[in-house]
This record gives structure tokens, C-alpha cells and sequence, in this order.
């Protein structure tokens, strides 16, 4: 899967790029690569991610995207354009493996470092606690243990520093280094002036801090990333269901298997009985049953025949068909599903900001908290050695990862839980916004209900039945384009009634259509044009009466004297009762928009228990109805036309159907993949479940720091339980995030 780099803003005079940055390692880093990034001309906005640790950078199409990397590199850490990385143009399931591979590799390194760093802490941990006081020979040796322990299997922290230390910056491997290289300085320099008195010299030896120090807190990274990688797998799953291969048609009708990334725009593709499909396409020849439920979540296969759209990553349940391949590589519907979500988990949500802005002055008063200590310490008579204690303390426990791990994480977890789910969020703050939401606006047409006419009521008068008044009424439709002879038609389909060709057929535009039946002459068409002709009896006049009163379109149909009223209606989804329910119960407040005439969307309202209603709303009017509800909050609107774009951006949560336009799907800020209204209300607790989940991690980060540093302060944390419990506070955040994978 191509990342989403070269992406151009809807106003088109910026355009965006993608950088992976090396070398974070707190909040406190994000805001300053942030704030190097935007300094430059040209930058319209930088987005960096801690979880993802990438940098999205809205800038003018004229800029020289060196300069960024360059801008970043100024700041103290490291930077590669994404669309440069030789894997950028691979195929989904190729970049899929290759991301996958170097997460294997990368926490193999990280995995062999931290062994190394435990086998030469335990030794000095022993030695240290249990051998007391120790001979002199037994100190030189913690010193031969304690510094590769520290400046080799620790280097990382080192290097983070000094790099951001020659830009004037500090960053959380500042208080790492300073605290670990503190105890390693302070021990060395008693280990030499202690010389000669063993007992002195074991009295001020630190090494075995400094070296816990170091392997707790590449423990805390090593599972920070085992659990990242954990929460990127809606990601992979998602790529991964596009198959490694496919098989193309040639001209002479022979077939040839050909790797994924071989398959281009046109191509003839078979598909045989339980393989997945490829890529996106249209079916040229065949017809078979596909489970599309990795799109919609409907796990009843859909019938495909000639001319019907299939999507890459589906399953083909039953027969074999062929189809022209449409959308190909990073163009088909599940690369693009998974870019989409890459794209929202890299974003940030306004909550991230108050994190953000307290990480990137931390780190500076925390080293003068530190100094501070050794001050005081000194003053106060407690002496040297318990003063550096304190403060190499408080360096450690400081660090500021669960600040920055805290809104990211959880936003990782969420959009990917969303995904699979079928719930797809645009961004940080669509979700934000989600979880805020008093009123939801729902379109009727293709959202309340399904979008396509169907017959409902078939009422007969005189000696003739059911299926002879439908065989009668769809041999005049049959030859009719207007939307209700299509009812008619696929009612008659669906019941097996065969349709004799009428002769003599004539249309009267906007009355009806009549014609000649095995030698009789039959009309079907409005009341008035049939009652113009002939005298309608009484009880026909009353059931076409009920049913227009219904919100229905109702015509006559008369043969030989005989009579029969028909009513075809946008039959109600199925679950749209539910789903009003459901909003409901959360708080949420449904109103209905139509453009339908009021008897008709007060019936359909009526049906799934909506109490309020805006109808004869024209198009372009809907985005006045959504300031109007804006008034009274957070306003959510749900369509899936062109004609909902403008009330789709104007709401602060555009909700799209997934099975609506594109212009809809680009203009809304949740998309829902399969046509199920209970989604909407499935968003919203999702969102909120998210939102929570923020807010509690930064309420747990913040109340830890701001207990945690006094007791390091006043020496009532030692380093090494310091280092411990930071370690622990940032996992303990992705942990809470990672509960929201259970969220269904």
C-alpha cells in the first residue's frame, strides 16, 4: 500500500508529504519537531505522531522537500520522505510483509539489547545488595559491569541526547542520560578516592542504579513497541486480505497466474469458487455469490451477474466468473480503506494539544527540579551523595512518555477497532467531534430507507386474481422506463409471473400507459386519467385514498372491468427502527431531512420513531437546516449523495453510507461501509469509548508525574524504583488503550 504522500488539500494550492522521524522518544519531541517543521516557509501545518512516529506536513506544491528533512535534522533527530522508501510502490500485501519484517527486525534488535543489559545488571544487582562491604577488587569489577552496562547497552539514550543537546534542545533521553550517567560519574569518582579503603568505596558505589536504570527502561520500550505493533494490525489485516496472486485471461483464452503487482487497469481476471478477488473490477462473464463482509460487515453473499461491481479482498462463495480489472494497486477500495485509516491514526486529536504543551517545557524544569535537589540537599546538610540520589531520581521518574503515549495510542486503537468494524474516521478530530454529538440529521432516501422503489401494496377488485392483475400491470410496464414500472417489473421477476408484450402500447407523459392484452384493452396509470375514462367504483376510490394517505405513489390498473389499486413505496430498512433507538438511548436526538412532501416523511418517521421532522427541504437548503440545529450543539449529518455534500461539510460530524457517492464519502468525516444505519449510533459509542479512554490516560499520566516527582525529591523514591515505575506508567497507558480492540 502506497502511503498517503502526495495528497492535495481541497483547496488545491497545498499539497502534503509524509515523513518517517527518527529518534522521538516523548511528547516533549513531537512538539519540537512540530515546531521545526512549521518555522519553514512555505509549511502551511506539521502533524507529528508519537505512536506511528510520522510527521504529515501540509506545505506550498513549490517547496523543496529537502528543506524539511533538513528543518528536522536542525531540530535533533532524524527524517526520510515516505514516498522515497523503496517500498512505497510496492503492492498492499508487499508493503504489508515489508512493514512487517522490519517491526521483526527492529524489536529483534531490541530484544537482544535488553538481554545483554540484563545479564550485566542481575550480576551487579547481587553483588551490590548482598555483598556488603566488599573487597576492593569486587568494586573494580562492578565498574568493568556497570559502564558497557550503562554506556553500551543504553548508547541510544546517549546519543538522543548529545544530538539534541548540539541544537540547544532536551528531550527525555536527557534526564535518562543525565540520571544514569550521574550515578556512573559520582561511583567512578568514589571508586578512586575511596581507593585503598574497601568498606568506604562500597559505601558510595552506584553502577547497579545506574544499570536497572537503563534495563527498565529499555524494557518499557521494548514492550511499548511489541504492544505499537500490536495496534497496528487492523492495518495489516486489512492489507492482507488482498491475495498474493491472480489470474488473468490472456487474448488467446488461455490463463496465467501472475503475481498481484503484475495485474494493470483492463485486464481480464477469472475467479474460481473460495478465492478472494484480487483487485476492484466489473463482471463480464458468469454470475456467482460474493461474501463482501470484510466491506459492509453483512455476512449474507451478494449476487453477482454481468455488470456488477466487485471489490478486491472479497470472497468468491460459489461459481466462477470473469471481470475487468477497474482499480488496481493503491486504487482499489481496500487499499484505500486501509490508507484511510493510516491516515486517521497518524492524526492528532485537539485533546493531544494541552499534552503537547506541557511535554515541551517539562523536560527543562524537571533537570532544574533535579539541580534544585542537589542545592538543597547540600544547604540543608543531608549530604552530597543522597542529594545526587534524589535528583538522578526525579531525572528518571520525570520522563514524560505516558504524556505522550496517552492521546496517541488510544486514537491508534480506536480508528483501527473502527475499521474492522466497518466505521471508517477521517481524522483525530472527526472523532472528537463524534463523541460530542447532541442531534443527528438523517437523509431519508437511501439512509432511512433503501433507495429503491418496490411495490408494496397490490389490492384487487372484480373476478380476477392477484398474480393475473401483476401479470396484466407488468406487461404495460414492460415496456416503460419510469421508476415504477421497475417496481412492477422486479415484483413480477421475483414471483416468476410471466409478462406477455402488450400491442398497441402508448405512453401519456405524466398520466400512465395503456395497451392491447391478448385481444383486451387495459390502462394503468393516475386516478384522475383512469376516472376520466370511466366511472371508478366507490371502494377503489377509498383504497387508493388510504394508501396515498400513507405517503405512498398509488395508480389504477383497470381490464375488463376489472380493478386494482397499486402502491409503491421506498420500503424502510430493516434496521433503521433499531437504529433511531439506539441513538436515542445515548442521548442523541434524530431528525429527519427530506425533500419528500410532509404526510410522506411524517409516515416514514412514524414507522421507526422519529418525532422530529424537516420536509420539502430542497438540496441546497439542507445545510441551512443543520445551522439551524447547531444552535443547540454538536450537529451530525448522514446522507449519501452529492446533494448532501454541502450539509455533510457544514455539520460538525459528516457521517457517509459507505454505499453513497464518493463526493459524499470525501466530504464526510465518518464513512460507514456497510448500509446500516445502527453504524451511525455505533460511531458515536465508539468515539466516545476513545475519547474516554484519552482522558483517563491523561489524567493517569499527569497525576503521576505530579505525585511521583515530590517523593523522588524528598528521597523517599530510590532511582532504581523510579525507573520502574516510569517504565510501568507508560505501559499501563497502552494497556488501557488496547482494551478498546474488545469494543463491539
Amino acid at each position: 500500500m502506497k502511503p498517503d504522500v502526495t495528497h492535495h488539500h481541497e483547496d488545491h494550492k497545498t499539497v502534503e508529504t509524509t515523513l518517517s522521524i527518527k529518534g522521538m522518544t516523548c511528547a516533549s519531541c513531537v512538539r519540537r519537531v512540530e515546531t521545526a517543521l512549521a518555522k519553514g516557509e512555505g509549511v502551511d501545518s506539521a502533524v507529528v505522531n508519537f505512536a506511528t512516529h510520522q510527521a504529515t506536513v501540509r506545505h506550498s506544491p513549490t517547496l523543496d522537500k529537502a528543506v524539511l528533512t533538513q528543518a528536522v535534522d536542525r531540530a535533533g533527530y532524524g527524517s526520510t520522505i515516505v514516498e522515497e522508501d523503496p517500498h512505497a510502490h510496492h503492492s498492499a500485501s508487499e508493503h504489508a510483509e515489508h512493514v512487517r519484517e522490519e517491526s521483526a527486525q527492529e524489536l529483534s534488535k531490541m530484544r537482544s539489547n535488553l538481554w545483554l543489559s540484563a545479564i550485566l545488571t542481575v550480576p551487579l544487582v547481587i553483588v551490590s545488595m548482598f555483598w556488603h562491604p566488599r573487597a576492593e577488587w569486587a568494586n573494580w569489577g562492578l565498574l568493568v559491569l556497570g559502564t558497557p552496562a550503562i554506556f553500551w547497552c543504553g548508547r541510544q539514550f546517549f546519543s538522543v541526547a548529545l544530538k539534541a543537546l548540539r541544537h540547544g534542545n532536551t528531550t527525555m533521553d536527557t534526564l535518562v542520560a543525565m540520571g544514569t550517567a550521574s550515578a556512573w560519574v559520582y561511583s567512578t569518582y568514589s571508586l578512586i578516592t575511596h581507593s585503598g579503603h574497601g568498606h568506604m568505596q562500597s559505601e558510595h558505589i552506584y553502577y547497579e542504579t545506574g544499570a536497572v536504570i537503563v534495563s527498565l527502561v529499555l524494557l518499557g520500550r521494548y514492550l511499548e513497541a511489541r504492544a505499537k505493533s500490536r495496534m497496528s494490525d487492523a492495518i495489516r489485516k486489512l492489507i492482507d486480505l488482498a491475495p498474493k496472486e491472480a489470474s488473468v485471461v490472456l487474448a488467446d483464452g488461455t490463463e496465467k497466474r501472475v503475481p498481484i503487482s503484475d495485474v494493470v487497469q483492463g485486464m481480464i481476471l477469472r475467479v474460481r469458487p473460495g478465492e478472494r478477488i484480487p483487485v476492484d473490477g466489473v463482471v463480464t462473464e458468469g454470475e456467482s455469490f460474493v461474501d463482501e463482509s470484510m466491506v459492509t460487515g453483512e455476512p449474507i453473499p451478494v449476487s453477482k451477474k454481468l455488470g456488477d461491481s466487485v471489490t478486491g479482498g472479497t470472497v468468491n462463495d460459489q461459481g466462477s466468473f470473469l471481470f475487468e480489472a477497474t482499480h488496481v494497486g493503491s486504487e482499489t477500495m481496500l487499499a484505500q480503506i486501509a490508507k484511510m485509516v493510516q491516515r486517521a491514526q497518524g492524526s492528532r486529536a485537539p485533546l493531544q494539544g494541552l499534552a503537547d504543551r506541557v511535554s515541551s517545557v517539562f523536560v527543562p524544569v524537571v533537570i532544574g527540579l533535579a539541580i534544585l535537589t542537589v542545592l538543597a540537599y547540600a544547604l540543608l546538610g543531608r549530604g552530597l551523595e543522597s542529594g545526587i540520589l534524589a535528583a538522578v531520581a526525579v531525572l528518571v521518574i520525570a520522563c514524560p512518555c505516558a504524556l505522550g503515549l496517552a492521546t496517541p495510542t488510544a486514537l491508534m486503537v480506536g480508528t483501527g477497532r473502527g475499521a474492522e468494524l466497518g466505521i471508517l474516521v477521517k481524522d483525530g478530530e472527526a472523532l472528537e467531534r463524534a463523541g460530542n454529538i447532541k442531534t443527528v440529521l438523517l437523509d431519508k432516501t437511501g439512509t432511512i430507507t433503501q433507495g429503491k422503489p418496490r411495490l408494496t401494496d397490490l389490492v384487487t377488485f372484480g373476478n380476477w386474481s392477484d398474480d393475473e392483475a401483476l401479470q396484466t400491470a407488468a406487461s404495460l410496464e414492460s415496456r416503460s422506463e419510469h421508476p415504477v414500472a421497475r417496481a412492477v417489473m422486479a415484483l413480477a421477476e421475483e414471483k416468476h409471473v410471466k409478462a406477455p408484450t402488450p400491442e398497441g402500447f402508448e405512453a401519456v407523459r405524466g398520466q400512465g400507459v395503456k395497451g392491447i392484452i391478448s385481444g383486451s384493452e387495459a390502462f394503468i396509470g393516475r386516478l384522475s386519467w383512469i376516472s376520466a375514462k370511466v366511472a371508478v367504483p366507490s371502494p377503489v376510490q377509498s383504497a387508493f385514498d388510504i394508501l396515498e394517505s400513507e405517503g405512498k405513489t398509488v395508480f389504477v390498473l383497470r381490464r375488463d372491468g376489472n380493478y386494482a389499486v397499486l402502491a409503491v413505496s421506498d420500503v424502510i430498512s430493516e434496521r433503521s427502527a433499531e437504529a433511531v433507538r439506539q441513538l436515542t438511548e445515548l442521548g442523541v436526538l434524530p431528525v429527519m431531512v427530506t425533500g419528500d412532501n410532509r404526510k410522506a416523511a411524517e409516515s416514514v418517521a412514524g414507522q421507526v420513531g422519529i418525532d422530529q421532522v424537516e420536509a420539502q427541504v430542497l438540496p441546497q437548503d439542507k445545510a441551512a437546516f443543520v445551522i439551524k440545529y447547531q444552535e443547540t450543539g454538536r450537529v451530525g449529518m448522514v446522507g449519501d449523495g452529492i446533494n448532501d455534500a454541502p450539509a455533510l461539510a457544514q455539520a460538525d460530524l459528516g457521517i457517509a453510507m459507505g454505499h453513497g457517492t464518493d463526493v459524499a464519502m470525501e466530504t464526510a468525516g465518518v464513512t460507514l461501509l456497510r448500509a446500516d444505519l445502527r453504524g451511525v449510533a455505533q460511531a458515536i459509542r465508539l468515539a466516545r469509548a476513545t475519547l474516554s479512554t484519552i482522558k483517563w490516560n491523561l489524567f493517569w499520566a499527569f497525576v503521576y508525574n505530579v505525585v511521583m516527582i515530590p517523593l523522588a525529591a524528598l528521597g523517599l523514591l530510590s532511582p532504581m524504583l523510579a525507573a520502574g515505575a516510569m517504565a510501568f506508567s507508560s505501559i499501563s497507558v497502552i494497556l488501557n488503550s488496547l482494551r478498546l480492540r474488545r469494543f463491539a
